[in-house]
């Protein structure tokens, strides 16, 4: 469906009022039709909505209200999906905690949203099960979700106003590590999710006959928006994956039906090694790529292995995510992420604040229906991001060549490790911690289809410590995508007369020590 016959106003008015609303229609239309899969168990779109329905229920037997947030530390199942759904139907705030984040990560999360109560996928996740008895969870089971944990109900956390238009109401609560070294919750309504899942759906024809593989953590927005809700929307089914593992997506894609693929760049890379060659995939309609930038020879190769054109995107999480998209009708010949998708406006601005000359770089601002609500509880990190107007300003280097959007790199320190955020400050306030280190600077480092996180630390006068042991320092304090690959050892690093690190040497000196 080309971006111009979206009729945006017709599709906002067709959104329904809540994420777990979209399943509503399905239920009544096609209630045979299964909506989520996980291996042997299938959940079909009737008893979809009746476990909703009940699910929400315990929940407000637990003593969850409306404006409450409920953290679910997990992976990818159909226990995960629901309490997402259940959570939102009773308009408290889903929180989605990949349960692969260390101990100091999820505490951090849990207090600074002051969740009413945590909920842990232990059936299925032995991290999740490890958090769940750490912080004294006790067992529990329901019908369609099967084994799981609960924590302690939360009778300080205070219940936050609840919108009085279902839609503006938060739907999904999503932590960012933020360039600050601290989390930063992402507050997403329910009518910012809807949008983005529509419009990304209805540009690639999306339809009941549809079966996603559902690889990408709902903990993020790009499984939790384009996966779980864009699926669930548009009537089809939805395979929830907990691990990706390249045989078994292969095995998946040639045997099971999939039609729709999304992964990060490292997923194609390793699809690749393993496969050695042309990739069987009788039934796949479309293959897209989100989470990191698109590398030339990698888009190459996997057209060549799949025989099918990889379709890139831009978005971030503040924008539900999706800002541009490449089209169907428009086979992308380059890395270019496509148009921005209908509904929204976007601007480049330069370096004095006024708009950027047609061609050159600009920082990339978006004003639109996708645009979040705000940071939980910093409304002057929301304000430094979004003006009086609405434009939202995503930090990114972008420029147009015709109406093809190109991002052109990255005004913040970000690394993109496996399709995953990873900012620097929060890895460089947990190296800081080790009784050694002095001073540290983290960058990124490119290998293929990927970037590594890399650390050059200063010890302190009269100690001592190996790179392996900040390694494992670090191992014990950060989720694994966030931990450093190499650490280097200085005497003292490049800085300013002022004092400020010369990033851009050390970042010079780690790709040229790439493996």
């Amino acid at each position: 469906m080309e971006a111009q016959r979206v009729d945006v106003n017709e599709l906002l008015n067709s959104l329904p009022a809540r994420i777990s609303h979209a399943v509503r229609p399905w239920a009544e239309r096609t209630p045979d039709a299964i909506a989520l899969s996980e291996g042997d168990r299938k959940i079909r779109y009737g008893e979809l909505s009746l476990l909703i329905a009940s699910t929400g229920r315990w929940l407000q037997q637990q003593g969850v209200r409306p404006g409450d947030r409920v953290m679910i530390v997990g992976e990818n199942t159909i226990a995960l999906a629901l309490f997402v759904l259940a959570t939102g139907e009773i308009d408290a705030w889903p929180l989605v905690s990949n349960a692969r984040l260390s101990e100091r990560e999820i505490d951090g999360i849990h207090a600074h949203s002051a969740a009413r109560l945590a909920l842990f996928t232990t059936a299925v996740s032995a991290d999740a099960a490890g958090h769940a008895e750490r912080l004294g969870a006790v067992a529990a089971e329901l019908p369609g979700i099967g084994r799981f944990a609960v924590g302690k109900l939360n009778h300080a956390a205070e219940a936050e106003p609840v919108a009085r238009d279902g839609s503006e109401q938060v739907g999904a609560l999503i932590y960012t590590s933020g360039t600050t070294g601290s989390p930063k919750g992402v507050m997403l309504s329910h009518r910012n999710i809807l949008f983005a899942a529509a419009i990304g759906g209805a540009l690639r024809d999306y339809g009941p006959d549809d079966k996603a593989y559902g690889v990408l953590p709902m903990s993020h927005i790009v499984g939790f928006s384009t996966g779980l809700t864009g699926t669930l929307l548009f009537g089809a089914c939805l395979e929830l994956v907990p691990k990706f593992d390249a045989s078994a997506c292969l095995r998946a894609l040639e045997n099971e039906g999939i039609t729709r693929f999304q992964g990060v760049p490292t997923m194609y890379q390793r699809l690749l090694e393993t496969s050695r060659g042309p990739i069987a995939c009788p039934a796949l309609k479309s293959i897209g790529v989100a989470g990191a930038p698109l590398e030339p020879p990698l888009k190459a190769a996997v057209e060549k292995a799949f025989g099918l054109t990889l379709h890139n995107g831009y978005g971030i999480t503040e924008c539900s995510p999706t800002i541009a998209m490449t089209r169907t009708e428009e086979p992308p010949g380059d890395t270019t992420v496509g148009k921005p998708i209908p509904g929204i406006e976007v601007r480049l601005i330069d370096a004095g604040g006024k708009r950027a000359l047609d061609g050159a770089v600009g920082e990339l601002h978006v004003r639109g229906p996708n645009v979040m609500l705000g940071y939980y509880k910093a409304p002057d990190l929301t304000a430094a991001v979004i003006d009086a107007d609405g434009w939202f300003n995503t930090g990114d280097l972008a420029r147009f060549d015709g109406d093809q959007l190109y991002i052109a790199g990255r005004t913040k320190e970000l690394i993109i490790r496996s399709g995953f955020n990873v900012y620097p400050p929060e890895v460089e306030a947990v190296l800081a911690s080790h009784p050694a280190v002095a001073n540290c600077a983290v960058v990124g480092r490119k290998v293929p289809g990927n970037e590594e996180v890399v650390a050059f630390v200063q010890l302190r006068a009269g100690t001592t410590a190996t790179p392996q042991e900040i390694i494992d320092f670090a191992a014990e304090r950060l989720a694994p995508y966030k931990r450093p690959a190499d650490v280097f050892v200085r005497a003292s690093l490049p800085a300013t007369s002022a004092g400020k690190i010369l990033k851009h040497q050390l970042a010079k000196e780690a790709n040229q020590n790439e493996h």
